[in-house]
């Protein structure tokens, strides 16, 4: 298992998250993962940059740490010929060290440009041909493409890296799964489901890697984490689908409201315990995934990697 650190653009500053990728690179996390949104989910996070200016400062100033972004949804904000130029520069810039990220988005994200959001059985269908598109310009030369939701005409990238970065794509049900097991060369799953790894190797999936996403909250007691996950980071606890459809941060505030401290605490690792921390990482491996990627709620990541370090690190080795 490979232990990963997720750099929460909601919650920190651009200039804050290139010092926060070196620190991860110097406590040994092998990779981390960007969000990369328009909007933060609410205004107490309180942060949203440019994800590819953010990922020009990493690759300037690490030697080491992989990145990827951990989602970008080539679909409606972003059309995927301007994401496969952005995805080709940061990968020039760091060599190997490169992945891209897709998925079908968020309204919260997506609806600023004001085009419709469709349902997701079409996000599917543009997301797969969004990555023909991606991949298609980074073959190089002059490229078309006429398809149902994406024209290119007559569009040549440039400036490449020496190999295309992988794409991993994120997926949660079993139509999700299975189109990133027959389009993507990794898979990124939010939680421990051993269903999704499952059907995304039935579907073409075999050897390729799998990163789970966990969220934690460590502070120096499991009341005061209790508290600061509850305060920065109450939409993790909301259920179904609301986090693709809420369109607005108010909207997400307005549904979390009713959201009590241990509900948020069910699905975020609260406190200082090591071994609390490690076992949820196990449940991600006992699904079948190989990468974890840990995001620290809050804004005391010096704390969470001393933590890391001194305690985490050490304790999943020894399990391995």
């Amino acid at each position: 298992m490979q232990l990963g650190y997720h750099l929460s653009s909601e919650e920190h500053h651009a200039r804050t998250l290139v010092r926060l990728a070196g620190r991860a690179e110097e406590v040994g996390f092998g990779f981390a993962t960007i969000a990369d949104h328009f909007h933060p989910w609410t205004d107490a996070q309180g942060e949203s940059p440019f994800v590819w200016g953010v990922l020009g400062g990493i690759a300037a100033t690490t030697s080491t740490l992989r990145v990827g972004t951990a989602v970008t949804c080539p679909l409606i904000r972003t059309h995927p010929a301007i994401v496969a130029q952005a995805a080709a520069t940061a990968a020039a810039m760091f060599g190997d060290r490169f992945f891209l990220g897709l998925g079908t988005g968020e309204n919260l994200n997506e609806h600023v440009t004001g085009q419709r959001w469709p349902p997701i059985a079409v996000r599917q269908e543009m997301l797969e041909e969004a990555a023909l598109v991606i991949r298609r310009l980074w073959r190089g030369g002059l490229q078309s493409h006429h398809g149902r939701y994406y024209t290119v005409e007559n569009a040549r990238i440039y400036t490449l890296p020496d190999e295309p970065p992988p794409i991993y794509v994120a997926a949660t049900g079993s139509a999700s799964s299975r189109l990133a097991g027959r389009i993507a060369d990794g898979l990124i799953g939010i939680a421990p489901q051993a269903g999704t790894v499952r059907r995304f190797r039935e579907a073409g999936g075999t050897g390729k890697p799998c990163i789970g996403h966990l969220k934690v909250c460590w502070a120096a007691s499991e009341a005061e984490a209790r508290r600061i996950a509850h305060a920065v980071w109450p939409v993790a606890a909301l259920p179904g689908q609301l986090g693709q459809e809420l369109a607005l941060p108010s909207y997400f505030e307005q549904a979390a409201e009713p959201l009590r401290e241990e509900d948020v605490a069910r699905v975020v690792v609260c406190g200082p315990d090591p071994q609390a921390h490690a076992a949820a990482i196990r449940t991600f491996g006992e699904a079948g995934f190989d990468h974890v990627t840990i995001h620290q709620v809050g804004q005391d990541q010096e704390g969470f990697f001393g933590f890391f370090e001194r305690e985490l690190l050490p304790l999943s080795a020894a399990r391995t």
